[in-house]
């Protein structure tokens, strides 16, 4: 009976420990200074609500990383993600609010160097198997360059937050399979997801080897796709353009600020 107490004991000192030892991570990133890198996902475009200071890189008040600080309260919050940015424009235009002190930091980078815009035109407009050669060349490109890049942007952010807790995003999935939907082939629909998913594990891996956070978003998105009748994505959108293939508020709000949540 007393070994019994004690392993008792033991394990609800472990169980304690467990708890104030995960828990410290994110409180800490409260409370401390946070700074939100990355491309349209991340800064909203899609969601509305627009910042006007932000001019075209259309920072939404939507977008996970505000709704994040907004909940959050950090010491400060610096919203630098730009719609259309490449990894060579977050080195060049977005790291300087990141110090020793930054705590969080916040990106998702990758998709624009990777041709995303040019995969969706070219799967929109022509042949099955024109999108299929446009999205081959798109993963060749993963292959050969985009880690080095990657790199590049996540050994910056760690060598001026040395720091921070770094949380790398991913992208979702855009269309629900298997089911009768307007617009593209079930070849392309497949395509551009299977295209998705080799994007994210190649950012997963980088983000892995940098020892940062990796937050996917392809579980929350997952009946909230094009063609699911709950989408959380726009789809081609004429009248505005650069929306087309981003998420809905309820795609910032539903599907990349839980899974930020929980990483940061």
């Amino acid at each position: 009976m007393r070994r019994s107490r004690l392993a008792a004991y033991v394990s609800s000192l472990l169980l304690a420990t467990v708890a104030v030892l995960t828990q410290a991570g994110p409180a800490q990133a409260a409370t401390g200074p946070y700074v939100a890198l990355g491309d349209s996902y991340s800064s909203g475009v899609g969601a509305g609500s627009y910042i006007g200071s932000s001019g075209d890189c259309k920072r939404s008040t939507k977008a996970y990383p505000y709704l994040w600080a907004a909940a959050n309260s950090p010491s400060s919050f610096s919203f630098t993600a730009c719609s259309g940015a490449r990894t060579g424009d977050v080195l060049a235009n977005q790291l300087t609010p990141l110090t020793s002190a930054t705590a969080l930091v916040s990106i998702s980078v990758g998709g624009n160097d990777a041709g995303f815009s040019d995969v969706m035109t070219t799967c929109v407009l022509q042949s099955d198997s024109s999108c299929l050669s446009r999205i081959n060349t798109a993963r060749a490109y993963v292959d050969s360059t985009l880690p080095a890049q990657l790199d590049n942007v996540y050994s910056a952010i760690s060598g001026r937050a040395p720091n921070a807790r770094v949380v790398v995003l991913g992208y979702p999935r855009f269309y629900k399979l298997g089911t009768t939907c307007v617009g593209l082939s079930e070849t392309k629909r497949k395509a551009i997801n299977d295209a998705a998913d080799y994007l994210d594990t190649a950012i997963a891996k980088r983000a892995a080897d940098h020892g940062f956070a990796w937050a996917d978003v392809r579980g929350n998105f997952t009946g909230h796709e094009l063609c699911s009748g709950s989408a959380w994505l726009h789809s081609l959108n004429l009248l505005n353009i650069g929306e087309s293939y981003h998420p809905t508020a309820s795609g910032q709000s539903g599907g990349y600020l839980p899974v930020f949540r929980n990483a940061a």
